[in-house]
């Protein structure tokens, strides 16, 4: 049975000034609340802040979060972005007044496919003309979706700092004829992987011998030694000089880097 409530006028009048009051007071949910509705990011780099304390989460969030993990999805607002070249991109929340994340998807919405997602913010490989979407939200566990004033930049991701060295000198075995090339590398100690591959091509005769080879290599920020082997894959190396190409990458959570060096080594031999 429907129950009509009655008012006098003074009544209403009261508690029509305190839901004004109450309405001013409180800040409305951002335009790109719903994944139907995302800021589209045009010009990279792009940087805005939102205030996200109205902001709600619901069933596209936890579709998106289900590729990720993240704590919880509460506060959450929606862009996409459509680079127009090839490149490393990142996403940055850090500088926000609330303990933000990010899921970044290739596509638009809840069905989107995840590609990166991370606390603070995260990197990802675009490709020209595919859209991203871009997920921020507040990932604390209280579920109160208070969020606060959102701090977003999307730009092209930060260079690791990377710079290694190749010796002059090789050496390869008489016996066998591999060739070991050596150097030095440095990286940032909070780079997580990093590499080294050499590429080595001599003239022996009329044959050109060629081969490659890589090694792991640690970063902790001081000038650390490597030695790679390599292997002719059609023939033996041998005393003189041989042409090297060398290509050292790392990366950590948040950037790349990559050196690459090219120049001629002496081979010189030497036994088991």
């Amino acid at each position: 049975m429907r129950r009509t409530q009655r008012w006098s006028a003074a009544a209403l009048a009261a508690v029509t000034g305190v839901i004004m009051s109450a309405g001013s007071a409180l800040a409305a949910a951002p335009t790109n609340d719903v994944s139907s509705s995302p800021v589209a990011i045009g010009t990279l780099p792009f940087t805005t802040t939102i205030d996200t304390s109205e902001a709600t989460t619901d069933a596209d969030d936890a579709a998106l979060n289900g590729q990720c993990g993240a704590p919880a999805t509460d506060a959450s607002v929606w862009f996409t972005v459509t680079p127009t070249k090839d490149g490393d991109l990142f996403a940055d929340v850090s500088g926000s007044d609330f303990t933000a994340g990010v899921i970044v998807a290739q596509g638009t919405g809840g069905s989107a496919t995840v590609v990166s997602c991370g606390a603070q913010g995260t990197g990802w490989t675009a490709v020209a003309g595919e859209t991203y979407t871009i997920l921020a939200f507040d990932d604390q566990t209280d579920g109160g979706g208070n969020g606060g004033s959102l701090a977003l930049t999307v730009n092209a991701a930060p260079t690791l700092d990377l710079v290694a060295t190749v010796d002059h000198t090789a050496r390869f075995d008489r016996k066998t004829g591999s060739a070991y090339v050596s150097g030095t590398v440095t990286c940032p100690a909070d780079a997580e992987s990093a590499f080294v591959n050499v590429g080595l091509t001599q003239r022996v005769g009329r044959l050109l011998i060629s081969g490659s080879g890589s090694t792991d290599v640690a970063c902790t920020g001081e000038a650390e030694s490597w030695t790679v082997l390599v292997v002719g894959d059609n023939g033996i190396f041998k005393g003189g000089k041989a042409a090297s190409v060398t290509s050292a990458f790392a990366c950590s959570a948040l950037a790349c880097g990559e050196y690459v060096d090219e120049q001629t080594v002496q081979l010189k031999g030497r036994t088991r």
